[in-house]
């Protein structure tokens, strides 16, 4: 196991009703600006929530943060900090409205051109606005890690920050208000907490058998509620597995003293600024195609993944492996998510222009390794059409 630091400094309140305990989070003496999407939450009674729980607050509104939050949208709500003096932000929502968030409060005091906040990956924030969030979506973990990914509509950038000083200070996880989420959603969010536990888990031993039991918990649990969400959206105790996976699959619990790809979720950026598919879609395409080509770089892991996760222990090595990742790729399809380019009408003749945006953002040696190159991610992409 590697030597690491890990300091999980987020208060996490979980179970149903936990929204009436903002008040034991928040100052009472706060201006509190609460950032949200595309407004599922006043439909959803969420909103109406918050504002019963924090009655006496002096309280503002942003909404329309984007599924794949945009640096100019997000400039719109730093208007609004400077403007009513806004010194608390509550995220009320999934990790789009999270990791937008989480670039306001940053930006909401930064002296440069913020976009440097998301080019330099974080290192020029020296300070930012308190956050806590409420969560309704959960996919990124976003509410109990430091990270962000920001789009950039005019440059058709999106990119990761990430910075201790933009932890949340709470997330409340009442797995209630994810009743409500259309199918689309919950599947994306269990592709999602899927692959983050991926990225961390399948790459090579390094004798962490706690953080690969944890990972395979997360990864098994999934397989097992994922579809039931889908057919029983009120099954709380199904609600609640699949928030906790979501949130442990990227707090830095599992991904502690062990190396990590995060490969596909580099090439799956890529196409989702370029094709606006949702992030965990492209995922569902990216990670079997990178299972494949990295299969010797992987070999004994995917193995490993075989046999715990898949209970397939018969044939050749090479067929126990390839078995696994056909069975991945069913999960995703049962899940309703394709994992080809051409499912979605896509024939592979942007796959240059995806390369040049790759090299553009310096995304020229991946993998745990970090010797994947831009031939080897180019030739990804193609096994993936």
């Amino acid at each position: 196991m590697n030597n690491f630091s890990l300091h999980l400094a987020t208060q996490v309140l979980f179970g149903q009703g936990q929204i009436a305990q903002l008040p034991s989070v928040i100052p009472a003496d706060a201006r509190v600006l609460i950032t949200y999407g595309g407004g599922s939450i006043k439909r959803n009674g969420v909103l109406d929530q918050v504002h019963q729980a924090l009655k006496g607050y002096t309280l503002f509104e942003f909404g329309g943060i984007e599924p794949n939050p945009t640096y100019e949208t997000l400039m719109q709500a730093v208007e609004v900090v400077h403007n009513n003096k806004i010194d608390f932000l509550l995220a009320v929502g999934g990790g789009s409205v999270l990791d937008g968030t989480k670039f306001i409060a940053a930006a909401a005091d930064y002296a440069g051109d913020t976009w440097d906040i998301v080019t330099s990956g974080g290192k020029k924030i020296t300070q930012a606005l308190p956050i806590g969030s409420v969560l309704t979506l959960p996919a990124t973990g976003s509410e109990m890690n430091m990270g962000a990914v920001i789009s950039r509509r005019e440059t058709g950038d999106k990119q990761a920050f990430g910075s201790p000083l933009v932890l949340p200070k709470f997330a409340i996880l009442d797995p209630v208000t994810t009743y409500t989420l259309p199918p689309r959603q919950v599947a994306n969010g269990v592709i999602d907490a899927f692959i983050h536990t991926m990225e961390q888990y399948l790459t090579y031993p390094v004798d962490a058998k706690v953080q690969d039991r944890f990972s395979e918990g997360l990864l098994l649990t999934l397989i097992e509620e994922g579809p039931k969400a889908l057919k029983e959206p009120e099954n709380y105790a199904v609600r609640a597995n699949i928030m906790w996976c979501a949130t442990m699959a990227l707090n830095g619990l599992i991904g502690a003293g062990v190396p990590q790809d995060w490969t596909t979720h580099m090439l799956g950026h890529e196409l989702t600024a370029m094709h606006g598919l949702d992030h965990a879609q492209t995922l569902a395409i990216i990670l079997p195609a990178v299972m494949r080509a990295r299969k010797a770089q992987k070999w004994q892991k995917l193995l490993q993944y075989a046999d715990r996760i898949w209970g397939i222990d018969t044939g050749t090595e090479d067929q126990r492996i390839e078995a696994a990742i056909k069975a991945t790729e069913q999960f995703f399809q049962q899940m309703g998510a394709p994992t080809r380019l051409s499912d979605y009408q896509l024939d592979g003749s942007t796959i240059p222009d995806l390369i040049k945006k790759l090299e553009e953002h310096g995304m020229t040696k991946l993998g745990e390794h970090r010797d994947i190159t831009l031939a080897d991610s180019q030739k990804i992409y193609e096994s993936a059409r």
